[in-house]
C-alpha cells in the first residue's frame, strides 16, 4: 500500500467516524425541529379560543413543554386538566405519533354540579373532535389511591397548577405515589404551581394558592423523584403573592375583587409560578 493510498484510507476513516457522531445530534436537532413546529402549529390552531390564546402571555406553553421534553412520539398523561387549556395543545401535538392519557378526577354524587358540567364538557370536547385528538384514552382516578396509566408507561407526566388542591385534601402523597408508578425509568415529571414567598406556612400556603418550591420538590423526593432542573419561564415578578382572597384575586378569576380595583390586578397579571421538572431515576 502506497502512501497515497494510506492517506486516503485514513482520510476516509476520518469522515466515517465523524459522520457517526454527528448523526445521532443531527437526529435529535431534527427531532427538536419536528417538536417545535408542531408545538407552533397546535398553539396557533383555529380550535383555540380567543379567551385561551390570551393567556399564552404568562402560560408560555412552548417554552413549557419543550423544558419539560414533550416529543411528538411520546406517551403523555396529563393530570387534572380541568377545561382542557393545555389538552387543546397537547392533543394536537400527539396525534399522529404519541399517545395522549387524560387523568381526571373520580366524580361522586355529592360532587358540585359545576365540576360535574366541566367533566362532561371536556370529556365532549375530545369525542367531538376526532381529527384533533385522534383517541386519547380518558381515565377518572381517585385521589386517595390514584393510578393514572399502567404501571411504567409513561414518557411524560405533567400536571398544571393542581398541587394546592392536594395538599388541601390530604392528598400530595398519594398523587405522587402514582406519578412515579406511571412513569417509565427515565420519565419525566413536569409541574407548574403557583409559587409561595418561602418558609410561607403551610396552612397559608393551602389558604392562598401559593405553595412554595420547598413543599412540591419534597413531595416529589419522597416519592422517589429527582429533581433534575427549574426553570423562570412561568415567573411574575409584579406578584407580590399577599392578596386577601390568594390567588383567585389575579386574572383570570378575579374572584372577590371591586369593580374599581380590578384594572390593578389585571395590570399585575396571572400568579408568579414555579416550573419544575423532575425524573424518574
Amino acid at each position: 500500500m502506497n502512501k497515497k493510498t494510506s492517506l486516503a484510507i485514513a482520510s476516509l476513516t476520518v469522515t466515517l467516524l465523524i459522520s457517526a457522531g454527528f448523526a445521532p445530534y443531527a437526529a435529535r436537532t431534527a427531532h427538536a425541529h419536528d417538536a417545535q413546529g408542531l408545538l407552533d402549529a397546535a398553539i396557533q390552531g383555529s380550535h383555540r379560543s380567543d379567551a385561551n390564546r390570551a393567556r399564552d402571555q404568562y402560560r408560555h406553553p412552548k417554552e413549557t413543554l419543550l423544558f419539560f421534553g414533550l416529543q411528538p412520539d411520546m406517551t403523555v398523561v396529563e393530570i387534572s386538566p380541568a377545561n382542557g387549556w393545555y389538552t387543546e395543545i397537547i392533543g394536537p401535538f400527539l396525534r399522529k405519533q404519541g399517545q395522549f392519557l387524560a387523568a381526571v378526577p373520580a366524580l361522586a354524587d355529592d360532587m358540585p354540579e359545576a365540576m360535574k358540567r366541566r367533566d362532561a364538557a371536556y370529556r365532549q370536547m375530545l369525542k367531538a373532535t376526532p381529527e384533533l385528538y385522534g383517541e386519547p384514552t380518558i381515565k377518572a382516578y381517585d385521589a386517595a389511591a390514584p393510578v393514572f396509566a399502567p404501571d411504567g408507561s409513561a414518557d411524560l407526566l405533567v400536571t398544571f397548577r393542581n398541587v394546592h388542591n392536594w395538599a388541601k385534601a390530604g392528598h400530595t402523597q398519594p398523587m405522587f405515589k402514582g406519578f412515579f408508578q406511571a412513569l417509565k425509568p427515565g420519565g419525566v415529571l413536569g409541574i407548574v404551581e403557583h409559587r409561595a414567598k418561602p418558609d410561607t406556612p403551610v396552612s397559608k400556603q393551602i389558604e392562598s394558592g401559593y405553595m412554595t418550591e420547598q413543599f412540591v420538590i419534597e413531595a416529589a423526593v419522597a416519592a422517589g423523584f429527582r429533581l433534575d432542573r427549574r426553570s423562570e419561564i412561568n415567573s411574575n415578578p409584579l406578584d407580590t403573592k399577599d392578596h386577601p382572597g390568594g390567588v383567585w384575586n389575579l386574572p383570570p378569576n378575579l374572584r372577590g375583587v371591586a369593580e374599581a380595583d380590578k384594572p390593578r390586578y389585571r395590570a399585575i397579571g396571572e400568579s408568579d409560578r414555579m416550573t419544575l421538572r423532575f425524573v424518574k431515576p
